[in-house]
């Protein structure tokens, strides 16, 4: 990202910051600019009012050059060597203006279309060569940036040919502030796509851990721990390490600590994601066809603390754990075995019954650790349940949660954000699914095997909890993208990231009493 000439930000992911320093002169830059449907079929088209003022500047040229069948949405023209600073210019169809929030659709239409239009516009100037692009803000400079830098993400480091680096920044000065706020929202949920979609021998649990703490380093008000096998042995987690010693790679409990609160002994708010670096389903071993996906079931973990950056980047004054149990889950001579019996930490023994069900094992361990905060509220995400893809499919993650409160947050947080929530069942009968157990207190899977299954996983993880406010997201469905999410390329999602963020931006602000 190029930075304004004259204020230089720090940008807290720097692999991804260009900084020009005054003086310098300006790269060679495209232009996007936005254009909104008539509310008519017929009719001219509306300029945004970056496009007014570009019009004017070319004495109404680019007007002359729309007039015709308006401009549908997410469809663009381009148009070279009308201004000597922008050697071509991008315009691209908005939808209507203002349409608000779509009570049908569960999202605030306008911001979506934007993200949407801003994408296409900025892939089509990296596909000239041209290394910045200035963006129109839409009215909505924080939705343009989103747009801009989560459509220009691609995870390319481990190839020779890579695509044209295009450098992103907002045209004009008018909403600066809102700009950088959603690069910065763009720039977590992309950290999340690089930890998911790197290959699992890159990204181990020891150097997931050793990314986050690289990333968190710059902060004096982050504490970041990361926590040796011998240590979980000492918390008695039983559950994850019986997962983890089916693997040579040692298992790693990554703990981070943002003290961004007035108080620092105030209640924070606690993540815990799961951390399975790569999923072979162990004994019960998966079909080998699309097992390398499996590189991203530490989905959870990179989707939380890539929250917890961007949280501290954004100085959010309030307090988050993060908790994040990493490890692999393979098959091998120490591995677990269909019915063996494990002990929580909670004391709970566990049969499992299914070792391809070892992230709610993680889980459990992880959520009993939790309570020792007494947060103000528990939130795990895990790529959990091949049942939560066929329930929703990719278009929302499923939520399960004991709280009203809790749910009205995270449902309004994902309206903003285009990245849904939906509500799903803790209903007591998935709860008799898992307690019904032949051999221990519970079974890790529920005993009508299939049936129901995102929602026995639920079940299994609220008998590990104690506190009010709770949500689990089962994120296995939103987990990777193909062509759903217009502003998403084909690869991992790193979904639901900016949710997370905006709930707890929206958490820092609220006075409400919880308990």
């Amino acid at each position: 990202m190029i930075i304004t000439l004259v204020t230089l930000h720090l940008i807290p992911f720097p692999s991804q910051a260009v900084v020009v320093y005054p003086g310098l002169p300006k790269c060679r830059s495209g232009l996007v600019l936005g254009i909104y449907s008539s509310e008519k079929d017929e009719g001219a088209a509306q300029f945004t009012s970056a496009g007014d003022a570009f019009d004017r500047l070319v004495s109404g040229k680019l007007r002359e050059l729309l007039c015709g069948p308006p401009l549908k949405k997410g469809k663009t023209r381009i148009f070279h060597g009308l201004h000597q600073d922008f050697p071509s210019v991008v315009v691209v169809g908005l939808g209507k203006k203002n349409p608000g929030v779509n009570d049908q659709e569960n999202w605030n239409e306008g911001k979506e279309n934007i993200r949407a239009a801003v994408a296409v516009g900025c892939r089509q100037i990296q596909d000239l060569e041209i290394p910045c692009v200035e963006v129109d803000p839409c009215g909505d400079a924080h939705a343009a940036a989103e747009g801009a830098v989560l459509g220009l993400h691609e995870y390319n480091e481990l190839k020779q040919k890579k695509k044209p680096v295009v450098t992103p920044q907002l045209h004009g000065s008018a909403e600066s502030e809102a700009w950088q706020r959603g690069v910065t929202y763009a720039e977590g949920q992309n950290l999340a796509r690089y930890l998911m979609e790197a290959p699992a021998n890159y990204i181990t649990p020891i150097k997931f851990a050793e990314h986050i703490e690289q990333k968190l380093r710059s902060f004096s008000n982050v504490k970041v721990h990361i926590r040796p096998e011998s240590w979980i042995a000492t918390q008695e987690m039983g559950a994850f390490l019986s997962v983890a010693k089916g693997s040579a790679e040692p298992p790693i409990f990554l703990e981070i600590h943002y003290l961004g609160g007035a108080n620092t002994n105030d209640s924070p708010l606690v993540f815990v994601g799961k951390g399975v670096t790569f999923d072979s389903g162990g004994i019960s071993l998966k079909p080998s066809s699309g097992m390398d996906a499996m590189r991203a079931d530490m989905g959870g973990a990179a989707t939380v603390c890539s929250a917890i950056v961007t949280a501290a980047a954004l100085n959010l004054p309030l307090n988050i754990i993060g908790l994040a149990p990493l490890c692999e889950n393979m098959p091998s001579g120490k591995a677990n075995k269909p019915g063996d019996v494990v002990r929580a930490k909670n004391g709970k023994t566990i049969q499992v019954d299914n070792t391809d069900a070892e992230g709610r094992l993680l889980l459990a361990d992880a959520l009993c650790y939790a309570h020792n905060f007494k947060p103000r509220a528990i939130v795990n995400a895990a790529t959990l349940t091949g049942a939560m893809d066929v329930a929703l499919g990719s278009a929302a993650t499923g939520v399960f949660t004991n709280s009203s409160w809790l749910w009205t947050h995270l449902y309004e947080a994902s309206v903003l954000t285009g990245d849904r929530v939906w509500r799903m069942p803790l209903f007591e009968h998935y709860t008799k699914q898992v307690t019904d157990c032949p051999l221990a207190d519970l079974s890790n899977i529920g005993k009508y095997s299939r049936a129901g299954g995102a929602c026995t996983a639920a079940a299994f993880l609220k008998e590990f909890v104690t506190a009010s406010h709770w949500a689990h997201l089962d994120i296995a469905g939103v987990m990777s993208n193909k062509d759903e999410v217009p502003y998403l390329r084909k690869g991992m999602a790193g979904r639901p990231t900016r949710t997370l963020v905006e709930f707890a931006a929206r958490l820092s602000q609220d006075g409400r009493n919880t308990k």
